[in-house]
């Protein structure tokens, strides 16, 4: 293994100790930089050395050094999701513009994925924020993402590929937005939040419509397959509110990895050689 390769690994891991942070103060409306980390039962502060991610979990053998109550193991595995990630950003991209780019997308799609599974929040700093950045970047890799595209003018200058995205926005969200209006209209309920649709609207920004939908596909089909056997095991009423943010995350970082090969295996399938 090269050195560039621990280097992207170990700052996958060091991302992911402050996505810790943020999962867990962000939704309580703390600051992620003050005060420093410490113990939620007991209050104590952590050590450096028992910072160092993945390691001092293990050090701590799970427990915390004073009170001796557990640690979840959500904290190692956000930091060896996050350099999983990292890691498969750079094998794809290498260190070209995309790469860079993937990794705030990975970043904001994990902090997501957790904090909706934990608190049924999407905060709007994640979200909103995220399709600030996702619209202002874009050009970076519209050659990835946007190329191709059947209905809009190829991405080859700044203008068309913020055309691209902005698209990306107003469909990737549009579409849960219609969704959800159409099943409050029908059920009279309300069967999706806002957060879901803002957070598809990021994604669009990142990846274009294309992939936006195929992220709403690949949620929606994980949500439905994992869900209710979750729903079934747990013995849950068919109202029980499932954390769709959080398969969303997950088909968003399928269609980011794989995307561009789904979707031209998918057209293979429409158009079948004669």
């Amino acid at each position: 293994m090269a050195i560039i390769d621990v280097l992207v690994i170990l700052f996958g891991l060091l991302m992911g100790s402050f996505l810790n942070v943020c999962i867990y103060r962000v939704p309580k409306g703390r600051s992620v930089i003050f005060p420093s980390s410490a113990c939620p039962k007991c209050g104590a502060g952590i050590r450096p050395w028992y910072n160092i991610p993945v390691v001092g979990y293990l050090v701590l053998r799970g427990r915390c050094s004073r009170c001796k109550e557990p640690i979840s193991v959500v904290y190692p595995l956000v930091e060896i999701l996050t350099a999983a990630l990292f890691y498969a950003a750079y094998l794809k991209f290498d260190l070209d513009p995309p790469f860079y780019l993937a990794l705030v997308l990975f970043s904001l799609l994990l902090a997501l994925t957790f904090i909706d599974l934990f608190d049924r929040l999407l905060p709007n700093i994640f979200t909103l924020g995220g399709a600030l950045f996702g619209f202002l970047l874009a050009p970076l890799q519209a050659d990835i993402y946007f190329a191709g595209d059947p209905f809009l003018p190829p991405p080859d200058s700044l203008l068309t590929a913020y055309l691209h995205s902005a698209v990306g926005v107003l469909l990737g969200g549009g579409v849960l937005w219609l969704v959800a209006g159409l099943y409050q209209l029908l059920r009279k309920i309300e069967g999706m939040g806002m957060g879901d649709i803002k957070m598809m609207a990021m994604v669009g920004a990142f990846l274009g419509w294309r992939y936006a939908w195929m992220t709403i596909f690949l949620g929606s089909l994980l949500g439905a397959i994992i869900g209710s056997l979750y729903i079934y095991v747990r013995g849950k009423g068919q109202r029980y509110e499932l954390p769709f943010g959080t398969f969303l995350a997950a088909g968003a970082i399928l269609a980011a990895l794989w995307g561009p090969q789904l979707l031209a295996w998918y057209l293979r399938l429409l158009s079948p050689q004669q």
